[in-house]
């Protein structure tokens, strides 16, 4: 392999972080704090984040002034990344509305490329809603990493500062699921580089 395309390779990843809440008092910037902690620890990846919360798109798909606004900010970070973590939260034994929509705005810049997956909820700890995730990326022809990170009882693992009150189980989930993402991540975007994906 040339020099240029291990100095590539080797490279940071470029990944977005996407928050998938729009509730009111939504737990999800808590799960989101900790988790971009952890991104910003590694040398090997280089995080942005998309906040569903903050991006207003009509659920009608109709390429409305205000869409147009809204899709000028989001879509250049979905589209520049190499990879994405989405974190999600379950509603009733699914993911959330807001969520969907931001993905079906959405079909190029998904392709050919990683995911990693991050949940939460109550005793199911978001595990259904991130199941489900699954099945849309694969529609997309995105690639989903086998491990996840998930939080049951999500509430009671988070102090009122929001820090956990025992990480190592999380940290290593962590880990595992983010080892996996930069090891996707890597070996798409060389492929992708080489030759153009075509599925």
């Amino acid at each position: 392999m040339p020099i240029t395309d291990t100095l590539m390779n080797d490279a940071p990843l470029h990944v977005t972080l996407v928050v998938g809440s729009n509730r009111h008092g939504r737990f999800g910037p808590v799960v989101a704090d900790w988790l971009l902690g952890r991104m910003r620890d590694r040398d090997d990846l280089i995080p942005e984040v998309v906040d569903v919360a903050d991006v207003h798109l009509p659920t009608s798909l109709t390429p409305t002034p205000e869409a147009t606004a809204a899709l000028a900010d989001v879509t250049p970070k979905l589209e520049g990344a190499e990879a994405f973590v989405v974190l999600t939260p379950e509603y009733n034994h699914s993911f959330p509305a807001g969520l969907k929509n931001l993905v079906d705005w959405h079909y190029a810049e998904w392709r050919a490329k990683p995911v990693g997956l991050v949940s939460y909820g109550g005793m199911a700890g978001g595990l259904r809603a991130a199941e489900h995730l699954r099945q849309v990326f694969a529609e997309l022809h995105a690639v989903t990493v086998r491990d996840t990170v998930s939080f049951h009882n999500a509430g009671a693992s988070f102090d009122d500062t929001g820090r956990l009150k025992d990480p190592s189980g999380p940290d290593a989930a962590a880990k595992t699921m983010l080892d996996q993402l930069v090891w996707w991540g890597r070996g798409l975007r060389e492929a992708r580089a080489r030759r153009p994906y075509g599925g």
